[in-house]
């Protein structure tokens, strides 16, 4: 075992010496690959780690909404369904709920508009988000004016501002209480936008849609499950898409690997030429180039995803951000919580590490079951 050690130690003593010797050609590959492990860790990454935040979110989500369609379309709920629903079985208790979208044209960029009775809030009382609090430069105590479905102004005192741990949930959210709801949309009376219903054991949530649907024609049940798969089936698609948009990045290092591997120099050829006139063994030169490949693969990956883990969950994601977070003006400010998936960090390896070991052994294979005085002469 001793020995095995030491041979091993001495090829990895030689494998550095033969890379310093040509230390601007494997920089430049260092650098490219770096570059490249780099942007699709940062991407891998941050939808992962948005995915983890929505999960945890949508966890203290609804177990079922219900909203009414006439035509297809998401139309005013009448307040006559909660009791019908409050009678199915199973389910605990019944709410309707009033948002809606409110365009602004100072900021241009949609804010939503949610009543929250729990709050206790008076009829001009507001509570806004951290991310619209700095940018309409508004703090406790201040009045957010806006224009009403009537036309009139509807002064609103700033009360509060939610908490920044739930910003991405709460850029752009403005909470009234009821009152205030109705002077600023002028809903119909006894109407909500959807009613939210808790179900007494979550794992009958499904059966309880069900009976919705039967007990109302015209309902929509959304389950908190599906909610969770709407958001997932979103990353996966802006995921791709970026994906699709580095597709170039990756067939250039995949030119510029196979270049580097396939195409040995005569100084390489003479090299291994000279490795086996005195005495290297086929194995030896096939281990000692594993080394090679193995030591600048994974130095390249490590930088890479270190840089990446660095610029995603402390660098505020400002690569990508834009891009998986969806285009809008108000984007959240809030940190992503720092984790490592094994699973996720394996299938870089096997994409990133594993083809340029190949690519490498594959050359360096041919060339060192020729004869060396073949191999010497070129």
């Amino acid at each position: 075992m001793s020995t095995f050690l030491e041979r091993q130690k001495y090829l990895i003593d030689y494998t550095l010496s033969a890379l310093r010797r040509r230390k601007a050609r494997n920089l430049g590959l260092l650098l490219v690959y770096t570059l490249l492990v780099f942007l699709f860790s940062s991407v891998l990454l941050l939808s992962q780690g948005l995915r983890r935040e929505a999960a945890a979110l949508l966890q203290d989500a609804p177990d079922v909404i219900v909203q009414r369609l006439i035509a297809g379309r998401h139309d005013l709920l009448p307040a006559a369904w909660l009791e019908p629903l409050r009678r199915i079985r199973g389910v605990g208790a019944v709410h309707g709920r009033l948002w809606g979208y409110y365009y602004d044209p100072v900021v241009k960029a949609n804010y939503t508009v949610m009543v929250a009775p729990e709050r206790g809030l008076a009829t001009h009382d507001i509570l806004i988000g951290a991310t619209l609090a700095r940018i309409r430069q508004l703090g406790i105590g201040d009045y957010f004016s806006l224009p009403a479905a009537t036309g009139q102004a509807l002064p609103l005192k700033v009360v509060g501002i939610l908490d920044s741990a739930s910003e991405l949930l709460s850029a752009d959210l403005l909470l009234l209480s009821e009152a205030g709801y109705r002077s600023l949309f002028n809903p119909p009376p006894n109407t909500f936008t959807d009613a939210v219903l808790t179900v007494r054991n979550p794992r009958e949530a499904r059966t309880v849609a069900e009976k919705i649907a039967l007990a109302l024609p015209g309902s929509r049940p959304i389950l908190r499950a599906e909610m969770l798969r709407t958001y997932d089936a979103v990353f996966n698609w802006r995921e791709g898409m970026v994906f699709v948009t580095l597709s170039a990045v990756l067939l250039a290092f995949v030119i510029l690997a196979w270049d580097q591997a396939a195409g040995l120099s005569a100084e390489e050829q003479r090299e291994i030429g000279i490795l086996k006139a005195i005495g290297w063994e086929t194995g030896d030169i096939l281990r000692m180039k594993l080394w090679e490949g193995a030591l600048l693969s994974l130095t390249a990956f490590l930088t890479g995803y270190v840089l990446a883990y660095w610029q995603v969950f402390y660098g505020g994601a400002r690569l990508f951000a834009p891009v998986l977070k969806g285009w809008a003006v108000l984007y959240p400010d809030f940190r992503l919580t720092p984790a490592v998936d094994v699973q996720q960090v394996l299938a870089l390896l096997a994409v990133t590490v594993l083809p340029y070991i190949v690519a490498t052994l594959i050359p360096i294979w041919r060339a060192a079951t020729t004869d060396p005085d073949a191999v010497m002469r070129g």
